[in-house]
């Protein structure tokens, strides 16, 4: 019944006939405590505008979910973030539960890690003690794996192709159902990956671009280079017409 239950949800993610996504994400401000951006200000506006836009996911924490869920039950698939962490503490909160999520009706959890620094065999084990769980209960796991390049001062996302490759493949071997990763930015290199990866890979959105047109050719970058679609947050909620950016990037994922 399990197996059942985690194609169902994955069919009400990946429902669009090309078998990509154009997700949105409003999970940003645990995870990016560097202020709160504007487009995340008054979530009831927010979210309302991107439910009109019709994308083919929600990644939010549980918080948000629960307040704001009227607006989008049944309507667009909910993924429930399951993380907050800092790339330079040793020490991560799982904020929400596989049975929290199944409670609230979601379509899949998503777990936030990083690979390529000192804890990140404490993120594996998390990431595989989730997978354990999900499979109980027919619900899919979404792992969003940053490799980090650090130095004496900072820590960084690395894009590099053998960064990217080994951050999918780690995914792959926990037992994952979809993987969002960076985008080595190099079609050739990226399509590499996705070709010997045998799930979903989906790209995030990245910082935000300075126009539309510059995410409609980031997003059909990274399908040209194999990608299962992209999950984007500022290149949505950045702009002023939100349901407009959906629509724009979505026929960049979907075709049209």
């Amino acid at each position: 019944m399990s197996d059942l239950g985690k194609r169902i949800r994955l069919n009400r993610i990946f429902s669009h006939p090309s078998g990509r996504i154009l997700s949105v994400a409003v999970d940003h401000l645990i995870n990016y405590p560097t202020g709160l951006p504007q487009g995340l200000r008054t979530m009831d506006h927010t979210l309302r505008e991107i439910v009109r836009g019709r994308p083919s996911a929600l990644t939010m924490n549980k918080g948000i979910a629960t307040r704001y869920g009227g607006l989008f039950a049944g309507i667009t698939p909910l993924i429930v973030q399951s993380m907050a962490l800092r790339p330079e503490e040793p020490d991560f909160a799982d904020t929400a539960t596989v049975e929290e999520v199944v409670a609230l009706g979601a379509d899949a959890i998503a777990v936030s890690m990083f690979v390529h620094g000192p804890f990140e065999i404490r993120y594996l084990r998390h990431l595989s003690a989730v997978v354990r769980e999900a499979e109980r209960y027919g619900m899919p796991v979404i792992p969003h794996i940053y490799p980090l390049t650090s130095g004496d001062e900072r820590h960084a996302v690395a894009h590099d192709a053998e960064a990217v490759f080994y951050a999918v493949r780690a995914g792959l071997e926990m037992g994952v159902d979809v993987i969002k990763v960076p985008y080595t930015g190099d079609p050739a290199s990226f399509r590499d990956i996705t070709a010997v990866t045998p799930v979903p890979v989906v790209c995030a959105g990245g910082p935000r671009c300075d126009t539309l047109d510059e995410a409609d050719r980031m997003v059909r970058a990274v399908v040209a280079a194999g990608a299962a679609g992209a999950t984007v947050g500022r290149n949505v909620w950045g702009f002023a017409d939100i349901p407009a950016a959906i629509a724009r990037l979505k026929a960049a994922a979907q075709g049209g």
